[in-house]
């Protein structure tokens, strides 16, 4: 797809804001990340979802709250009782667009573990180091009355 229809499309489901569809497909492509400080309710999540469908690509959302762990936004090792061996479950960070809202919510360990993913592309996970899949694109919002 030309970057010329992707932003028509992407204009046509999130609506009036075009800079901020510009600025995102720059960092996409400068293979950065972005932060969009707005209002909740204005379509930031149906913009995330659009930009991933429009490259087929795995979508996920983290809320981010106060009491939220690192482990719960990169994944963890657990026992398998079953295979009497550990396995790891990867979290929701592991999809090539993610959406996290509300980031500054967050306490600074879990910020600290999504920083690691977004600078390196990669995250550690009892003591293994997990690739991120690629493309890999955050798109971390903030409300500005918070």
């Amino acid at each position: 797809m030309k970057l010329q229809q992707l932003k028509d499309q992407l204009n046509s489901i999130y609506l009036g804001k075009p800079d901020v569809i510009d600025l995102c497909l720059t960092a996409l492509t400068a293979e950065g990340h972005i932060l969009l400080e707005d209002v909740p309710g204005t379509g930031k999540t149906m913009l995330a979802k659009a930009l991933a469908q429009s490259f087929e690509s795995a979508f996920s959302r983290i809320q981010f709250t106060a009491d939220l762990l690192p482990s719960d936004v990169i994944g963890s090792d657990f026992f398998n009782l079953k295979t009497q061996e550990f396995e790891n479950k990867r979290g929701p960070l592991f999809a090539n667009v993610v959406l996290i809202d509300e980031i500054n919510r967050a306490v600074p360990r879990t910020q600290s573990a999504l920083l690691e993913a977004m600078e390196e592309r990669q995250v550690s996970i009892g003591g293994t180091t997990y690739q991120m899949p690629a493309p890999f694109f955050v798109i971390a919002t903030q409300n500005p009355i918070e």
